[in-house]
């Protein structure tokens, strides 16, 4: 499928489903406290979409035949689980760590950002890794600019998380986004010679989103065919935000408030 370039005005439409995303989001990082169920933050999130006159652009989906259609309009993904998680009965609990991947439509346009947020106090070890991985985001979409290829972008975070100790989760990706949730180009989180390598130019719009194990790289789908966790029971953590490229730099689609640094781990 071709790239996707996108005009201003295009892009103002995108970055109103951002707004959503990101002001949703606001709401669930609030509510992650020990006691609250996946569910509940889900509910919580079904409500806000209702209220914001918006749609889920996760509910329903399925990627491929026989797969059930996805449950939730959020991904809960805890601890060990890297994406995917479907939101259940699963009660949060002081020192996990909760990835929120959540998505939105506004007017047939979509935008789609992740955080992962602490429950309570967690560990030293927890917490790094949460900021290893918000600074590798903000270390990717400093790469988007103009003139760059996408695989500036993997390189920058593949540098960074490799040089901290930590594996990067390579079977899952960044992607173009705008009138569909999935589009062209594949934004990998690592260097492949391989890969198709376009370059960056003003009108595209992507997910940019490390997702980041403190053990090894490996990873397991569990039997429900969606949560995909750590073959090695290790942490995992996960940061996304929607990114316009133009001429004047990377344009986050999905800023304020959940904002790609190290301190976002602590929100």
């Amino acid at each position: 499928m071709p790239i996707n370039y996108y005009s201003r005005t295009e892009i103002a439409g995108i970055r109103r489903a951002g707004q959503v995303v990101m002001a949703i989001l606001e709401e669930l990082r609030q509510a992650v406290q020990p006691g609250i169920t996946t569910a509940a933050l889900d509910a919580l999130a079904v409500r806000a979409l209702k209220r914001h006159g918006a749609t889920s652009n996760f509910k329903g989906y399925a990627p491929v035949k026989g797969i059930r259609p996805f449950p939730g309009v959020i991904c809960s993904s805890v601890n060990e689980a890297i994406v995917h998680g479907i939101p259940g009965s699963y009660t949060l609990r002081e020192g996990d760590i909760v990835s929120i991947d959540f998505g939105a439509v506004v007017d047939g346009w979509h935008g789609d950002s992740a955080i992962t947020v602490p429950v309570g106090a967690i560990s030293p070890e927890a917490q790094r890794l949460l900021d290893v991985t918000a600074e590798a985001l903000r270390r990717g979409i400093a790469a988007a600019q103009s003139g760059n290829r996408v695989m500036d972008i993997s390189r920058a975070i593949q540098t960074y998380v490799e040089g901290e100790g930590f594996s990067l989760i390579r079977q899952y990706t960044g992607h173009g986004i705008g009138r569909a949730l999935h589009e062209e180009p594949t934004v990998l989180n690592y260097v492949d010679p391989k890969s198709a390598n376009p370059l960056l130019r003003p009108g595209m719009v992507m997910c940019i989103e490390p997702m980041v194990s403190a053990g090894r790289p490996g990873t397991r789908e569990l039997a429900d065919r969606w949560t995909v966790v750590t073959a090695d029971g290790s942490l995992a953590a996960h940061f996304e935000h929607t990114v316009a490229i133009t001429a004047g730099g990377p344009d986050v689609l999905t800023a304020s408030g959940v904002a790609p640094a190290a301190s976002a781990g602590q929100s």
